[in-house]
């Protein structure tokens, strides 16, 4: 008898059914697209952070900054001498600095990772390599190199976004190009962690654990199409020529190195031996950071440990922009339009509930109790609620869908955390970088989780069921004499 009733009362009042369900379709529908589109910033957050800072972990240890030397201009000097008797000299030069000229004893590394909560560490050595090509006439050229670009990341392509220097020429002339690229040192016992875990190798190989030391390196895939480099062949760093076995494909966007050698070549071209830049650390526990982070810190002194969270806050332009209405604006509109959806579907479902009096008190009448008048008013809103839901969700999938689609660009500008040596990684920026940011563009996309759908759908019942009550109480106390008015 329920069913039957309600099928004939919901075929009836179609347009009265429709109406509440679109107000609830309309709530359902931007909680959907808002959760969609904050999980998307989310995940293009990550995204940015993974590919500027090489963070394939949860955090990293670098050495605190130091102050710089009186006197010290930290740029990288080269000195050149022409043959007098030569019409024409060309000379090459490599210089290779550790990152921000700062490192850390690869002891610390031991440290970190006897430290609690700490799963597993790795150190690294990241590199900026200053290349100068140039051709000298008639005396002597002395060139110092600014500022290698971008923290000597070397950005995509890697030799491209090195800085020309001026140079200084006695006695005769000089053309020349200085150009630079970043080279990282990875730890092959445990490629993990560490510069290569944000990359994927897709031609070739990786390097194997018996590499140690070998002469051999892995490209990224952009400073090799940029140098055109293939595996097999070799790469010529300041005298020592290295075997490309492999080329590297980052996970995500851009990588920020173009050339990864074994650990313990990195030390030799930089004259580190036993130093590390960087140390990549896992936790054992995701809800552990805070606690290790604090714990090193704590016990190891004169570093700085940069965490995900620290490196997000970072984060500038129109993906922070965006990311921040999309948490807070987006949300509590959203959140307001839904109880807007519920007060008015309660409204209506109260409204119809009056215009159905004669029917109700007849009811009454011919001996329903008033629960089971209450039942049927609730059975009512409940599938109008459902209907709701399933058309919210049906908008809020195709809400998210266009948001896919069209895939709006943001930007995102990354600065250091200003608190120590280097943002997390490689290319991070080291000390006496502070001023350095890193920009890159990313596509901003709307996932739907199973989760914000099962949201949805208690969302569409939870209407049902205020609107139900609201409209059941009125029934509720209505009389059969209220029947007998309405007729007369």
């Amino acid at each position: 008898m329920f069913g039957i009733y309600l099928k004939r009362e919901l075929g009836r009042r179609k347009k009265a059914a429709l109406v509440i369900a679109l107000g609830l379709a309309l709530g359902i529908a931007l909680v959907i697209t808002v959760n969609s589109v904050s999980a998307g910033m989310t995940q293009a957050q990550d995204k940015v952070l993974k590919s500027l800072y090489g963070l394939g972990t949860d955090m990293t240890v670098t050495k605190a900054r130091s102050a710089p030397t009186s006197g010290s201009s930290g740029r990288p000097n080269f000195q050149f001498d022409a043959n007098s008797n030569d019409s024409d000299d060309t000379q090459s030069s490599d210089r290779v600095m550790t990152q921000g000229g700062q490192a850390l004893a690869s002891s610390v590394v031991t440290k970190v990772s006897q430290q609690s909560g700490v799963a597993s560490a790795v150190g690294a050595l990241t590199l900026n390599v200053t290349k100068v090509d140039g051709s000298f006439t008639q005396g002597k050229a002395q060139s110092s190199g600014g500022s290698t670009g971008n923290g000597g990341q070397g950005g995509p392509g890697g030799g491209s976004s090195g800085s020309t220097a001026a140079p200084q020429v006695q006695g005769g002339g000089a053309d020349f190009d200085v150009n630079s690229y970043s080279v990282a040192g990875v730890d092959v016992t445990d490629q993990t962690l560490g510069p290569l875990a944000g990359s994927k190798i897709t031609t070739g190989r990786t390097f194997t654990t018996a590499q140690t030391d070998a002469k051999v390196a892995v490209v990224s895939k952009a400073y090799a199409k940029e140098n055109s480099l293939k595996v097999g062949g070799t790469l010529k760093i300041s005298g020592t020529k290295y075997t490309i076995i492999g080329i590297a494909t980052p996970d995500s966007s851009e990588s920020t190195t173009d050339v990864y050698l074994p650990l313990k070549q990195a030390q030799t071209l930089a004259d580190a031996k036993n130093q590390v830049t960087t140390i990549y650390v896992k936790a054992s526990d995701s809800q552990q950071i805070d606690s290790v982070k604090s714990a090193i810190q704590k016990n190891i002194s004169g570093t700085t440990v940069t965490t995900s969270a620290d490196l997000a806050e970072t984060v500038s332009g129109s993906l922070s922009t965006a990311s921040n209405l999309a948490t807070s604006v987006g949300k509590w509109l959203s959140v307001a339009v839904l109880v807007a959806a519920f007060l008015v579907a309660a409204l209506l479902t109260s409204s119809a509930v009056s215009r159905r009096v004669r029917e109700f008190g007849t009811l009454k009448a011919l001996g329903w109790p008033s629960r089971r008048v209450t039942r049927q008013v609730v059975g009512e809103s409940i599938v109008n609620g459902l209907l709701g839901g399933a058309l919210g969700i049906g908008l809020g999938l195709a809400a998210a869908y266009a948001v896919t689609m069209i895939s709006p660009k943001l930007t995102a500008q990354l600065g250091n955390t200003g608190g120590g040596g280097g943002a997390g990684g490689p290319g991070g920026g080291g000390p006496g970088q502070q001023a350095t940011q890193n920009t890159m563009e990313i596509a901003l996309t709307a996932p739907v989780s199973m989760t914000t759908i099962a949201l949805a759908v208690g969302l569409a019942v939870t209407g049902g069921l205020i609107a139900g009550a609201m409209g059941g109480w009125r029934a509720s106390r209505m009389r059969p004499a209220d029947a007998l008015r309405s007729v007369s």
